[in-house]
């Protein structure tokens, strides 16, 4: 049991989060990261339709993650 809450615990603490606010923020990114998905899927068929919106939701992504480090002060 004790392994099982290491497993859960882990790496939400290398990034100085608790479980639930790790999975909060998880759930923050998989949201966009699906509705692009979803439009990179259309783009792949018609080319003409959603011709920046992969690359603006990646882009709006990683600025929020590097921002989150540079609040909570990690180099990683």
């Amino acid at each position: 049991m004790i392994t099982l809450l290491r497993l859960f615990r882990e790496h939400p603490n290398s990034v100085d989060e608790t479980y639930f606010q790790h999975m909060r923020m998880s759930f923050s990114f998989s949201v966009p990261m699906f509705l692009a998905s979803l439009a990179l899927f259309v783009h792949a068929l018609f080319p003409f339709l959603f011709v920046c919106t992969g690359s603006k939701v990646v882009t709006a992504l990683h600025d929020r993650m590097v921002a989150s480090r540079k609040r909570r002060g990690s180099t990683d």
